[in-house]
């Protein structure tokens, strides 16, 4: 059976984007594979994990049968990236039919565009916040919100929290789904740096986004998500102004000689000066003192160096401003630049 005929990149393109998800490891030999369906001029490729679902197609020369195969997709990947001129290769197939899909959920959803790049913007702005396999399983996710014409995205794996905004054209009906941490991550990669929409589709169950030619839907993380509006401090009065570049690299040095499991750095601040300390088990020490613009009451407090390079190296601008209540209390990450932008780090006993 001849499934199609098509150049190379036509079929490495559309099987890149839909093998991300796949695992290496299945308890099902078909979730391995990748499903192949010719049907017209189009050929489809779709990939599973139960939780996740990707399709892709390319377009070929229209053809008025209809045939579907299933394949091992990482060796037809790396098959198909290193194929010399006039070779064969021969791969086991499994029943087309026998392919798990993820069914479209009924009932209402909020369904909405947005630009690419104004999407994969978003989601860069909080996504390094989600938990990793946080016993708390609902913050192993990014919680999406839409309401009040905006769609708004809240991070946290307890210690730290990222919250943007962006604004939305109409008005669509409230939505609050959390979005587990490996479809936010596949997205982000899969989205481009382009003016061209994604349409988004967010459901009770399942989470949609359909971009180009590629179709991402996604199930739900069942739980419920903080408040973040409790997180989110008010009424600091304590205020440093700082350049993002020289803090991330000062921060970049003290991280050298913190310690290597509890990674804790110590601001120290006063009247227009950041002194940075940090220290480890072998009694090394590192002290740097930054000119920064500050007035307010004289703090020692302590953070953990990884959550504050996270949001200086994932969020652009010159400038920062951090605002405190106590050595006890939050910090509140804010940029200039980034007006629906804020990230709460909560501070360590150093």
């Amino acid at each position: 059976m001849i499934l199609a005929k098509a150049k190379r990149d036509e079929l490495l393109a559309p099987l890149s984007a839909v093998s991300g998800i796949i695992e290496r490891r299945h308890t099902l030999p078909i979730l391995s594979n990748v499903l192949i369906e010719r049907s017209g001029d189009a050929l489809g490729f779709l990939a599973t994990d139960i939780e996740i679902q990707i399709a892709a197609r390319s377009a070929i020369p229209a053809s008025a049968e209809t045939r579907a195969v299933t394949v091992g997709a990482r060796k037809l990947l790396d098959i198909l990236r290193a194929l010399p001129d006039g070779a064969e290769f021969a791969l086991q197939t499994l029943a087309a039919e026998d392919f798990p899909r993820l069914a479209r959920p009924a009932g209402d959803a909020a369904k909405f565009k947005l630009e690419q790049k104004a999407l994969r913007r978003l989601l860069s702005l909080v996504q390094y916040a989600m938990a990793q396999q946080d016993i708390r399983y609902y913050l192993n996710g990014l919680l999406m919100v839409v309401e009040e014409g905006s769609l708004k995205l809240v991070a946290t794996d307890g210690h730290r929290l990222a919250y943007a905004a962006l604004k939305l054209g109409g008005e669509l009906p409230r939505q609050e789904v959390i979005v587990p941490r490996k479809t936010v991550l596949e997205l982000t990669k899969l989205l481009a740096e382009s003016d061209q929409p994604v349409n988004i589709e967010l459901s009770g169950t399942q989470a949609a986004f359909s971009f180009g030619t590629i179709e991402l839907v996604s199930k739900l993380i069942d739980g419920k998500f903080p408040d973040y509006t409790r997180v989110i401090p008010t009424g600091h009065k304590n205020k440093l102004q700082a350049g993002r570049e020289p803090l991330r690299q000062a921060l970049q040095r003290a991280a050298i000689l913190s310690n290597e499991k509890f990674r804790g750095v110590r601001w120290v601040v006063g009247d227009g000066s950041l002194k940075i300390v940090s220290s480890n088990a072998e009694q090394e020490e590192a002290h740097e003192e930054l000119e920064v613009d500050y007035k307010g009451d004289s703090l020692d407090i302590g953070f953990n160096v990884n959550y504050l390079l996270d949001v200086l190296n994932n969020v652009g601008g010159e400038g920062i401003e951090c605002a405190f209540g106590d050595a006890a209390s939050s910090a509140l990450i804010t940029y200039g630049s980034e007006k629906d932008f804020k990230y709460v780090v909560m501070p360590m006993r150093i």
